[in-house]
């Protein structure tokens, strides 16, 4: 029973660490990263290094994978919001 709850809780992690793919897309359909919280995704960013840092030492996948998987992304993210940062406003 925990082995099934694992991987199911390690295939929700996966998924919802690829939520932020959302975001991105609005920002590059965008091309603005002004209603994007950089301060809200490094907060995260920190949060999943510890939970990453906890499943290592556990040795536990099913929280180290999709805590990897949710850091990746976000710093994707918080990359391609500072790069709409740096341009000027268009419109």
């Amino acid at each position: 029973m925990t082995d099934t709850l694992a991987v199911a809780a390690a295939s929700w992690g996966v998924l919802m660490a690829l939520a932020p793919l959302l975001q991105i897309r609005r920002m590059l359909e965008r091309q603005s990263s002004a209603d994007v919280s950089i301060a809200y995704l490094g907060v995260l960013e920190i949060g999943f290094t510890l939970w990453i840092a906890y499943g290592i030492a556990l040795r536990n996948a099913a929280i180290a994978v999709p805590n990897s998987v949710a850091l990746l992304i976000g710093a994707a993210t918080i990359f391609i919001a500072l790069r709409y940062r740096s341009q000027p406003v268009r419109g």
